[in-house]
């Protein structure tokens, strides 16, 4: 089968990519590199010659809402106009658990793509995922101010990302589905732990300290809201375990 995907080089298209190929699939990367331009939607005509499957993890970095709704309605508008006239079959998208409970912030363009691949030509799956391990990381980068680690209150029930790229990856070796069952991790973290924890295995210098951050978004994941059902599938790697093996690389 031939996929492409988009967003490609990323944290979760690098997983996507190296799994399908070794599954025997070949692949093509949307990205700069090789001359596709998701924004713009030049080079996907030529790119998707003859795929048969668009996985999209594409994303963008920001907290605003109207730059995150950009963002991903332009990209999925661009993805799909371009599978339809190429005679793509399946549209897979990667969504994020509880983004109709808080549809704030960059979850705002999180529901605006999903909308846009509902109501658009190409029969489609949406997989919703919670926050990959490297959330954490995320976070320490960000929230490092002169030596100081400020560590989010929030709950979350981290995945990992190589798990989250293998169920893509299946659910795009079968027929579309729809909205398929949410993906979370085996169980729930709080955040700013996660991020302490992630201090101390990395022997970082300076203190670490929970802060609660302002904004709608912040406030419903410390609500829970971004928490998986009783329905969701549950991935197999522990966030302690993901650790382990960071610390061992």
């Amino acid at each position: 089968m031939k996929i492409a995907v988009a967003g490609g080089t990323g944290t979760l298209g690098r997983h996507v990519v190296e799994i399908a190929r070794e599954r025997g699939h070949e692949v093509v990367v949307l990205s700069r590199a090789s001359g596709v331009d998701l924004v713009a939607g030049t080079g996907l005509a030529a790119a998707l010659a003859g795929v048969e499957v668009v996985v999209d993890v594409s994303n963008v970095s920001t907290l605003k809402a109207a730059e995150s709704e950009v963002f991903f309605t332009t990209v999925t508008r661009n993805l799909l106009a371009a599978e339809r006239d190429a005679g793509v079959g399946h549209h897979v998208a990667l969504s994020i658990v509880g983004v109709d409970r808080a549809p704030y912030a960059y979850y705002a363009g999180k529901v605006a793509q999903e909308r846009a691949v509902e109501s658009g030509d190409v029969p489609w799956t949406i997989l919703r995922a919670t926050q990959f391990h490297e959330f954490a990381g995320q976070m320490l980068e960000n929230l490092t101010v002169a030596g100081i680690h400020l560590a989010p209150r929030a709950r979350t029930q981290p995945i990992a990302a190589h798990e989250v790229a293998q169920r893509l990856v299946e659910l795009a070796e079968g027929a579309p589905a729809g909205r398929v069952a949410d993906l979370a991790g085996p169980r729930e973290e709080q955040l700013d732990d996660m991020v302490r924890r992630l201090v101390r295995a990395r022997a970082l210098r300076g203190p670490v300290i929970a802060v609660s951050l302002p904004g709608k978004q912040m406030a419903a994941m410390r609500r829970g809201e971004a928490l998986p059902g009783r329905d969701a599938q549950l991935g197999r790697q522990t966030y302690e375990e993901w650790l382990g093996t960071q610390v061992a690389a």
